[in-house]
């Protein structure tokens, strides 16, 4: 059985609109795509290499699906590591609209979300990997699909834009599994799910030392 992995960009005030170029999603009117790209290093390639490393499979969302599928099936290099994983591995689409994929290799799932997803983990050889897709991870996260979280948080504050949790987030709870922060800032953060939140008060510690 594989695990469900997400990975995302954010900034520090939790917004993973566009990260990687300006006309990447402007829904909303979003002016500051591309966010991301100046903090790019050694560090964080070795990173994001990583990552692909294990991949068996990929979950993308809608949107984020065509962005990858605009650009890497015309990256034909075999020994580019992450354009080689992406254009062999298969790869999975939630979509009600999405009808006829060009990518080859490409699923799309139009059932039930927890169910296909749940059934791709329990074949996939590796991790199911999520990258971006914002929504979507909110989604599978409520569902409890979520095995680890690597969030990968920018030194950067812009203000607007979509929030990875906005309000009216399910409450849920994380274990640190690991970090590093690259030589631009960057922090990269891996969590995995840990079911709901527990709750205390100071004041009852502080009763109890009196």
């Amino acid at each position: 059985m594989g695990k469900l992995v997400s990975t995302l960009f954010i900034t520090l005030d939790g917004v993973y609109q566009a990260p990687g170029g300006p006309e990447e999603d402007t829904r909303g009117g979003f002016e500051h795509g591309g966010w991301s790209f100046v903090y790019g290093d050694d560090d964080f390639g070795r990173f994001v290499i990583e990552v692909f490393d294990r991949s068996g499979a990929y979950l993308l969302g809608r949107r984020t699906y065509d962005i990858f599928a605009g650009y890497w099936p015309h990256k034909t290099d075999p020994a580019d590591p992450i354009a080689a994983k992406l254009n062999a591995l298969p790869k999975y689409v939630p979509s009600a609209t999405l009808t006829d994929p060009s990518w080859a290799g490409t699923t799309v799932l139009s059932g039930d979300l927890a169910k296909e997803v749940g059934d791709l983990k329990e074949r996939t050889d590796g991790e199911l990997q999520v990258h971006g897709s914002g929504a979507l991870v909110r989604s599978l996260l409520a569902l409890g699909l979520v095995d680890t979280l690597h969030l990968v948080t920018f030194p950067v504050v812009l203000g607007s834009g979509l929030r990875l949790f906005p309000e009216g987030t399910a409450p849920m709870a994380f274990r640190h599994t690991g970090g590093r922060v690259t030589s631009t800032g960057v922090s990269i953060q891996s969590y995995d799910l840990a079911g709901r939140p527990t709750y205390g008060s100071y004041a009852d510690e502080d009763a109890g030392n009196a």
